[in-house]
C-alpha cells in the first residue's frame, strides 16, 4: 500500500535499511546500511543533526548535504550524478520538489525545474534480502532536444572504508579481483567495449579493510547494464563519500526529443557487516526471488564444442548424444557448426538454417533422438553477429552496426572476423527473430547457448553512436523468443564471461562463466562470478584431461570436483572414454544429482585461508541439515601439515556427520592422511566452524568433496 508522505522515507527489509530525506528540492539519502529499527519523526530529523556537516547558516550559500543526484549547483566538486546539454550548452538545473510516494521498502520522488524543463523521478527500494536498487528517469519537458551525457546512481559509504576493490582479467581469465587503498578524489572506471567485457568492474567494492570471506563491513555496487559502463567514487574532504555506477553513453547516443524519458539501468548496492558472503547472501537472495528464477533441478549438460569443434558428422554426434545419455546427461548442446556454410569461423554468421551440406535430413533426427533419449535440445546462437561472407551481409550491407567506413562502402574493424548486425534496425531484428523462431518451434529446441564474440567498436545507429539502441535490442530479442516459446532457456554466453551481469539475466536464465574448462583457473573463475550469482546460475563444465585454453593437463576428479560447485556438464569427447572413466562420469552424475538441491538452493559460503593455495567453497542448505565443501589447490600447500579449514554457516548445536565422496574420484595427496577422511566422525556444528577439519597434504590441482549430514 502506498501513501504520500511529507518528510521522510525509512525503508527497511531483510537486516538493512535506507533513511531519505524528502524535506529538500530533490530526495537525497541519509544513511544506508544496518537495520536502525524503528525510528520515530523527530529521531529521523535528529539523525540528520547528528551527522549533517552543519546546518544553516553557516560558511557556505549552497548547501552541504548531498541529493541523490549531486551538481556543481550544491556547491559538489565532484563527479556530476547528471550531465545534460541543450544545443551544446550544459544545462543547471535548479530543482523543486514534486510528488512524492512511498512504502515500507520503496520511495519515488519526483524533482523538476520549469526554467530548464527537466523532471526527474528516482526511485530508491530496499529489496528482497536487503537489496538496494537505484533507479532514475529524465524527462524532457522542453520543446528542444535534451542530450543526455549520463545520469548516475549513487549512494553514501562510510568514511571508513579504506580499500577498493573491483574486477579485471582477460578471455579465459575473467573476474580477477583487484584491491587498491580508497583513493582520494573523484575516480571513474570505465568499460567501452559495447558489453561489459571480459576485464569489466563486475561489483565496485569498498570495505572497512581488505575484503574477507566471513567478516568485516563492505559497500558494494553493480549496474545491471549489458553494455558500456561507468562505476564511480568521490572521496572528497567536504563530503560524504559516495560510490556509484552509470551507463556510459557515447556523445549523441540518447538526445531526448520533447516529451521523451530516458530510464538508467538499475543499480544494486550491497551492505554486509559479514564480509564478501554477505554481500552475496544479498544478491543470491534477490535473485532467487525472482519470478523467472530457474525452479526446476539445473539439468547436467553435455555442449558439443570441445568434442567435435566444426567437424560435424551427424552419424558422430548420434553416437555422442547416446552416450550422453548413457552416462546421465539430461541436456544435450550442439555448438557452432551447424548452420549455412559455417565450417570455420569465418563465414555463415547471420544464415542461421541448417547446412544440407552437413545435415542432409537436417537437425530433426538428432532432435528427435535426444527428446527420444530422455534428454533436452539445445542449439548455439550468434544472433547479434554476421559474418561479411554469408548470404545476410551479402544483401544487407546497410544492417552492419559499425563507424564511418560503413558511409564509404567498407566495414568497420572486424574482430574474429565477424561483425555486428544492427539490432535495432528492424529489418535486422525480424530477419534474426524469424529465423531463430522457426527453429525452434520446428526442432522443439529446449535450450539457447546465446553466444557474444567481439566488442563493439564505432557502432553506428542511424548516424549516432548505436551501443545503447542495440543493447535494448537484444533484449527485446530475447523476451520474445522466451515469451513466445513457454519453457525456452538461453544462456548468456559472449567469449565466456564477457556478460554475466544482472542486466542480460533480467531475459536470459542462466551464464557461461569462461571459455576456459581449466579447473585451475576456473576455480577463481567461479568462485568471483558467484560472488554475484548463485552456483546454480553459474555454467562450469568438465573438459578433456587437456584444457585447449592453457594447455594444462589436470586429473577427472579435480575437473569433476570443480564442476560441480556450479550448473554442470561436460564439454569433452566421451566417446573416448574408457570403461573406468564411463563409471566415474555416471557415478559423478548421480551424485550431482543428489547434491544439487543444497548447491542450486543453499547458502554459499567461503572460509576464510591463509594458504594461497587453498580454496574452499561451500553450499548449507536453508534449514542447516545439510553442507557440501569443495577444499582444493591450485598450487603446492605451503606448510608441511597444512592447516585446519573450518566449515562456516552450521548451525552450532547440530551435529554433522562427516564424509568424503569418493565418487568423484580419489584426490592425491602426501604425507598428511586425517582420519577423519578413513573413519566416520560426527561434531557439532560450532567445532566444526570454529577448529574445523585438518586437511591432507593435497597435491597441486587436487580436490576433495566433503559431504555433512545430520546425525
Amino acid at each position: 500500500m502506498t501513501h504520500e508522505t511529507t518528510d521522510w522515507a525509512h525503508l527497511r527489509r531483510d537486516g538493512a535499511a535506507v533513511v531519505v530525506d524528502l524535506r529538500g528540492p530533490m530526495a537525497r539519502v541519509v544513511t544506508w546500511g544496518a537495520d536502525l529499527g524503528d525510528l520515530t519523526p523527530d529521531e529521523l530529523t535528529n539523525l540528520v543533526l547528528a551527522t549533517d556537516r552543519q546546518t544553516p547558516p553557516g560558511t557556505l550559500d549552497a548547501a552541504w548535504s548531498l541529493s541523490v543526484l549531486p551538481t556543481e549547483g550544491d556547491g559538489w566538486a565532484g563527479r556530476p550524478g547528471i550531465q545534460v546539454t541543450r544545443a551544446g550548452r550544459p544545462v543547471f538545473p535548479r530543482w523543486q520538489r514534486g510528488a512524492v510516494t512511498t512504502t515500507s521498502t520503496s520511495v519515488e520522488a519526483v524533482a523538476y525545474d520549469e526554467a530548464t524543463g527537466l523532471a526527474v523521478t528516482t526511485r530508491v527500494a530496499v529489496e528482497v534480502g536487503g537489496l538496494v536498487t537505484v533507479t532514475h528517469r529524465l524527462d524532457n519537458r522542453a520543446d528542444s532536444p535534451l542530450e543526455v551525457g549520463w545520469l548516475e546512481a549513487t549512494m553514501p559509504v562510510h568514511r571508513t572504508a579504506s580499500h577498493l576493490t573491483t574486477f579485471t582479467g582477460r578471455w579465459t581469465r575473467e573476474k580477477a579481483p583487484q584491491t587498491i587503498a580508497f583513493p582520494r578524489g573523484s575516480i571513474a572506471r570505465e568499460s567501452r567495449r559495447g558489453r561489459p567485457g571480459h576485464d569489466n568492474p563486475h561489483l565496485l567494492i569498498a570495505s572497512d579493510g581488505a575484503p574477507r570471506n566471513r567478516d568485516g563491513h563492505l559497500w558494494a555496487v553493480h549496474l545491471g547494464w549489458s553494455a558500456d559502463t561507468t562505476y564511480r567514487t568521490d572521496r572528497l574532504t567536504e563530503h560524504t563519500t559516495l560510490a556509484g555506477a552509470g551507463e556510459l553513453l557515447r556523445p549523441g547516443e540518447v538526445v531526448l526529443a520533447a516529451g521523451e524519458s530516458y530510464t538508467t539501468p538499475p543499480a544494486y548496492f550491497a551492505w554486509s557487516d559479514e564480509g564478501l558472503d554477505g554481500i552475496s547472501a544479498r544478491f543470491h537472495t534477490w535473485l532467487r526471488a525472482r519470478p523467472q528464477h530457474p525452479r526446476t533441478p539445473r539439468p547436467l549438460v553435455l555442449n558439443t564444442w570441445e568434442a567435435v569443434y566444426f567437424d560435424h558428422d551427424p552419424a558422430t554426434l548420434l553416437r555422442l548424444a547416446e552416450r550422453a545419455a548413457a552416462i546421465g546427461v539430461e541436456r544435450f548442446v550442439l555448438d557452432d557448426g551447424w548452420f549455412h556454410d559455417r565450417r570455420d569461423d569465418t563465414r555463415g554468421l547471420g544464415d542461421w538454417w541448417v547446412d544440407p551440406a552437413v545435415w542432409p535430413d537436417g537437425l530433426e533426427p538428432l532432435a528427435e533422438r535426444v527428446h527420444g533419449l530422455g534428454m533436452q535440445f539445445g542449439l548455439w546462437f550468434e544472433p547479434e553477429m554476421v559474418n561479411l561472407d554469408s548470404d545476410a551481409a551479402r544483401a544487407h550491407p546497410d544492417w552492419l552496426l559499425h563507424g564511418p567506413e560503413h558511409a564509404a562502402g567498407t566495414p568497420g574493424v572486424s574482430w574474429r572476423t565477424q561483425h555486428v548486425l544492427d539490432l535495432a534496425n528492424p529489418a535486422a531484428w525480424d530477419h534474426v527473430h524469424g529465423q531463430i523462431d522457426a527453429l525452434v518451434g520446428r526442432l522443439g529446441i529446449d535450450f539457447i547457448k546465446w553466444d557474444h564474440n567481439r566488442d563493439l567498436v564505432e557502432s553506428l545507429h542511424d548516424g549516432r553512436p548505436g551501443t545503447h539502441a542495440q543493447t535494448l535490442a537484444a533484449y527485446r530479442l530475447i523476451a520474445r523468443l522466451k515469451a513466445d516459446h513457454p519453457g525456452l532457456e538461453i544462456e548468456s554466453c559472449s567469449s565466456g564471461g564477457a556478460r554475466t551481469d544482472l542486466g542480460i539475466l533480467a531475459v536470459t536464465d542462466c551464464v557461461w562463466a569462461s571459455d576456459s574448462n581449466d579447473p585451475v583457473e576456473r576455480q577463481d573463475i567461479q568462485r568471483w562470478t558467484q560472488l554475484l550469482l548463485p552456483p546454480e546460475l553459474v555454467g562450469g563444465h568438465v573438459g578433456p584431461p587437456t584444457a585447449h585454453s592453457s594447455g594444462r593437463t589436470t586429473d577427472l576428479a579435480f575437473r569433476l570436483a570443480t564442476s560441480l560447485m556450479g550448473s554442470a556438464g561436460f564439454e569433452w569427447d566421451v566417446l573416448e572414454c574408457d570403461d573406468d572413466e564411463l563409471a566415474t562420469l555416471q557415478a559423478f552424475a548421480a551424485l550431482y544429482r543428489e547434491l544439487r538441491p543444497v548447491l542450486h538452493g543453499g547458502t554459499a559460503v567461503h572460509p576464510d585461508t591463509t594458504d594461497p593455495a587453498l580454496r574452499v567453497v561451500g553450499a548449507v542448505s536453508a534449514n542447516q541439515d545439510e553442507a557440501v565443501f569443495t577444499i582444493a589447490t591450485v598450487a603446492t600447500v605451503e606448510e608441511a601439515r597444512p592447516e585446519c579449514v573450518v566449515l562456516p554457516g552450521l548451525a552450532p548445536d547440530v551435529r554433522y556427520r562427516v564424509a568424503v565422496r569418493g565418487e568423484v574420484g580419489p584426490a592425491r595427496h602426501g604425507w598428511i592422511t586425517p582420519g577423519w577422511m578413513t573413519r566416520e566422525v560426527v561434531l557439532p556444528g560450532r567445532v566444526l566452524a570454529e577448529v574445523g577439519l585438518q586437511i591432507p597434504a593435497l597435491w597441486p590441482a587436487q580436490a576433495i568433496v566433503v559431504h555433512l549430514t545430520t546425525a
